[in-house]
């Protein structure tokens, strides 16, 4: 069995598909989906095209090292989320040829269904803003029966902010725990907007209402800022959507830096490494949340990990992430969660229609476009 053709594809924002296909006629999937970035993993997995067409698909680890190692400069997030990409779609032609999940060959299922958590929170004080959130409440409710909700502080964030801005936050963080009840688990991102000091006095300003984390407190570069806020807030922080490999993740575990890991498969070199990843941070007592604000694909990789590893807490999805309109059978969140894929491979079908109209980027993490009052460059 050799790989004949690789074909990309761009049918929604934020969802980038590349498809493998073999001289069997055994088809696989993976997601290359990079924010902000569109053409740059294009090319990068046209290139790798190259090594790859006449290979055998199922010698996965040994491509995964040759695409990272044999190149000069390794790793980047354009490197790593073509890689991703490709070795989503080598489990899923490795799991079709052997008739299994992909989970399957990584062990086995270590749980009879994942545990995910939607996005939902209070955007503004204001009626409409109270009304348009607990109408979305109920529908994720009645739709999902999802026990566990991520929101975020929104809008720009200064390196400090008077309290009336901060106060406004915390009050709707309140009444989002006052919405749900002390059963529900309520996370916070903070994207990476804040200096250590003011992430500290916000987190601070939340303990009450007990959140289940928050993410991103601080930028992720510099993992001492990181632990400084951890040292320093009675509850726990994440971090690790925008870190790449284990070798990124290395500190993170030596310094002890914070409670759960954020993985995104798409990004961090796969289900490969998404499980190495994992294994490493059993050692420290960390649990992983894979990160998944993309498509259905890379979704549909990071459940195979979540199956087949014990210290897996929860996983993220979006509403385009369950794949309606572009799976044959989208995934289904029961009771806040989804059962372990019984298809072979990474347990979806593509419908190949929806494929044909690429989508024209737009703008998609804000960044691009953001600046503050006085015309400084803001985090989005």
């Amino acid at each position: 069995m050799k790989i004949s053709g690789i074909d990309q594809y761009f049918p929604r924002p934020r969802t980038r598909f590349i498809k493998i296909t073999t001289d069997n006629g055994l088809v696989g999937w993976g997601e290359t989906t990079l924010e902000g970035k569109p053409r740059s993993t294009v090319a990068a997995v046209d290139e790798l095209s190259d090594y790859l067409i006449g290979k055998d698909p199922l010698r996965i680890e040994h491509h995964w090292q040759h695409i990272y190692r044999s190149a000069f400069f390794r790793g980047g997030v354009v490197l790593m989320t073509a890689l991703s990409g490709i070795d989503q779609a080598l489990w899923d032609i490795a799991g079709k040829h052997f008739g299994v999940p992909v989970y399957q060959l990584l062990g086995g299922p270590v749980r009879d269904r994942i545990r995910v958590y939607a996005h939902w929170g209070i955007g503004s004080l204001s009626e409409k803003g109270k009304d348009t959130a607990r109408t979305r409440l109920e529908k994720l409710q009645a739709k999902g029966g999802y026990q566990a909700f991520k929101s975020g502080p929104g809008g720009k964030w200064r390196g400090h902010e008077p309290p009336a801005v901060i106060d406004e936050f915390v009050e709707r963080a309140f009444l989002m725990r006052e919405w749900v009840g002390s059963e529900v688990e309520l996370a916070f991102d903070f994207h990476g907007k804040m200096t250590p000091a003011l992430a500290i006095e916000i987190c601070h300003e939340l303990k009450g209402m007990r959140p289940m984390f928050v993410e991103e407190p601080v930028p992720q570069e510099n993992v001492d800022a990181l632990k400084q806020v951890s040292d320093h807030v009675p509850f726990p922080i994440a971090t690790g959507e925008r870190l790449l490999s284990r070798w990124e993740f290395r500190q993170i575990f030596e310094k002890q830096a914070v409670a759960y890991l954020q993985p995104d498969t798409s990004h961090a070199g796969g289900i490969s490494e998404l499980k190495r990843i994992a294994n490493m941070a059993e050692v420290y007592y960390m649990h992983i949340m894979p990160h998944c604000a993309i498509g259905p694909v890379a979704l549909s990789a990071s459940l195979q990990v979540d199956a087949a590893v014990p210290n897996f807490l929860v996983q993220e999805q979006i509403d385009q992430g369950l794949g309606e309109g572009l799976l044959v059978e989208p995934w289904r969140v029961e009771n806040g969660h989804i059962l372990l894929p019984q298809a072979p491979g990474l347990g979806v079908q593509i419908d190949e229609k929806e494929l044909a109209t690429q989508c024209k980027y737009r703008e998609e993490l804000g960044g691009e476009f953001l600046y503050d009052s006085d015309g400084s460059v803001a985090d989005w």
